[in-house]
Order: C-alpha cells, then sequence, then structure tokens
C-alpha cells in the first residue's frame, strides 16, 4: 500500500499545481473493503468548489486509468477549512487582516497570542495583539489557526 500512497500522492500534487494550488495534506484511512483518501488542498487564492471538483475528477481519472486500487475506494477533495491550523506561509497572504491564534517560539519558550494578521515581509508576519505589533518569524510558528468572525 505504502507504493500506492506515494503514487497518489505525486499525481494528486502533479494536479493540483496544474490548477495552481497545492497539496496540505493526504490521509488515507479505512480498509481492504472501503478505503477513503482525504485529498486537502489549498493555494494562494481561493479555491471554488468548481475547482476541487475539476481536481477530484483528474485524480480520480488517474487511480482508475492506473488501476492503483482495485478494491472499493472514496476520494475527497477538499480545502483544509478552518478547524485546520495553516501549515505553509504561502497559505497566510489571503489571511491578511484576519484573526488568528497563534503559538509560536521565543527563545527557549512557547507563547500563544490571539492577533490580527497585518502582514508579510518576506518570512516574517506581523500581528496586532493587545494594541502592539509583533513580528513573528514563520519557522518560530508551531501553529497557526485562523479564528472565525461573526461581524
Amino acid at each position: 500500500m505504502d507504493i500506492i500512497k506515494e503514487n497518489i500522492s505525486k499525481i494528486s500534487e502533479e494536479i493540483a499545481q496544474k490548477f495552481g494550488f497545492f497539496i496540505v495534506e493526504i490521509i488515507f484511512r479505512g480498509d481492504q473493503r472501503k478505503r477513503i483518501i482525504e485529498v486537502f488542498v489549498d493555494g494562494e487564492k481561493n479555491i471554488s468548489a468548481d475547482d476541487l471538483a475539476q481536481i477530484s475528477r483528474e485524480i480520480n481519472s488517474v487511480i482508475e486509468g492506473q488501476n492503483l486500487i482495485k478494491e472499493s475506494y472514496r476520494l475527497d477533495v477538499s480545502t483544509p477549512g478552518v478547524e485546520r491550523p495553516l501549515k505553509y506561509l504561502k497559505q497566510f497572504p489571503k489571511h491578511i487582516n484576519r484573526n488568528f491564534e497563534i503559538t509560536y517560539k521565543s527563545g527557549d519558550v512557547e507563547k500563544t497570542i490571539t492577533g490580527k494578521l497585518l502582514g508579510i515581509k518576506g518570512e516574517e508576519l506581523t500581528f496586532l495583539s493587545e494594541k502592539n505589533n509583533l513580528i513573528v518569524e514563520f519557522k518560530n510558528i508551531t501553529k497557526a489557526k485562523v479564528l472565525i468572525s461573526f461581524s
């Protein structure tokens, strides 16, 4: 199954890139009777339902065309959703002016703050937290989650 996972991961990455997106995570679960493949796609721009449907159709077409999975399976292609932490720097720009909860390393200490992402310069992200600007290097962020706002 590992070679199958590698092949599906590579295929998914190539297809996502073709549409201008990237893979955040692929989860394989289930058993031989019913495999479930979850492909989480993100991009520097927003992704539409049509984009996801096209990516899903192409991945599915290659899996079936190459007969990679012989048993029954379900392919789910979606965006990570706001409940999942951001993993890559290129996920942040579209969230400028949104509130975040971030955990980051400051020396030997890990700190957590809530703040609005004001901007990004190179690898540095600027957050407004409690009326103070805080600059955090991306490499020091251990967890970053967009907060849902109902305003």
